[in-house]
């Protein structure tokens, strides 16, 4: 059985790995629209479609080390940033452990430039999971198949927020839910999977595939120079995620 987190994750045990990232705090702006300084789900950008996009974010996050991961917190957001979009996510939190979700507050320096892709609510499972579950699938088809019902499952259960500089980025359900193609991975020894199913579960090193992705993203163009606040979220029965990026645009 797999672990269930917020990526933010604490770890409940269900049977697909959700990643939630955080909330709206009160007092913000809500009478704006930011879609209007969002990219379309239908657009090409930057090279990738959304669903492109949506696997490249899941590829970025397995393929960190634990040790300065910053989801977990332990490397800063320019981690394992490369090219003209950058990636920001939740909260992880290893080996099942209880950490603070609700009052999570980043510090983010981004080059001028550059656009950022991030999930408001999403979820992920791959072939390597279910078989260390003990429900593989017969074939890479099948695999994918039952993949996709897990993740489509949670993505569409719990309201996401996606707030840029106060103002609430409108109908993520309807205008930004995102599915990926299935994909390939690579996780190093040190790597996320094993960090968050804890004691019990081994995921060695190497490449892997199918795995699938889906969830509420935005494409965020690039941000004037200076300071910004991005939130994200939402709410579940089991937790809620309050996050805040402070974010400072260099030159």
């Amino acid at each position: 059985m797999k672990k269930f987190w917020l990526i933010s994750p604490s770890a409940f045990l269900m049977t697909a790995a959700l990643v939630l990232l955080v909330m709206p705090c009160s007092g913000q702006n809500t009478n704006g629209n930011a879609n209007q300084s969002v990219i379309s789900r239908d657009a090409v950008a930057y090279g990738k479609t959304y669903g492109q996009w949506d696997a490249a974010w899941q590829q970025w996050a397995y393929s960190i080390p634990v040790a300065n991961h910053p989801l977990f917190d332990n490397g800063d957001c320019s981690v394992g940033q490369t090219g003209s979009v950058w990636f920001l996510g939740g909260k992880f939190c290893a080996n099942g452990a209880t950490c603070d979700t609700a009052n999570v507050v980043r510090y983010c320096k981004i080059p001028s430039g550059k656009a950022i892709y991030l999930p408001a609510l999403n979820a992920e499972d791959s072939a390597l999971e279910e078989s260390a579950a003990e429900n593989p699938g017969s074939t890479d088809a099948q695999q994918v198949n039952f993949m996709r019902g897990v993740v489509d499952g949670y993505i569409k259960t719990y309201a996401p927020y996606v707030f840029i500089d106060g103002v609430p980025v409108k109908n993520l359900i309807d205008k930004f839910t995102v599915q990926s193609d299935a994909f390939s991975f690579t996780i190093p020894y040190d790597n996320y999977l094993k960090a968050l199913y804890g004691p019990g579960y081994d995921f060695p090193a190497g490449s892997y595939y199918p795995a699938v992705d889906a969830g509420q993203y935005v494409m965020i163009p690039p941000l004037p120079v200076g300071h910004h606040v991005i939130q994200f979220g939402g709410v579940t029965p089991w937790f809620t995620l309050n996050m805040k990026y402070n974010i400072t645009v260099t030159k």
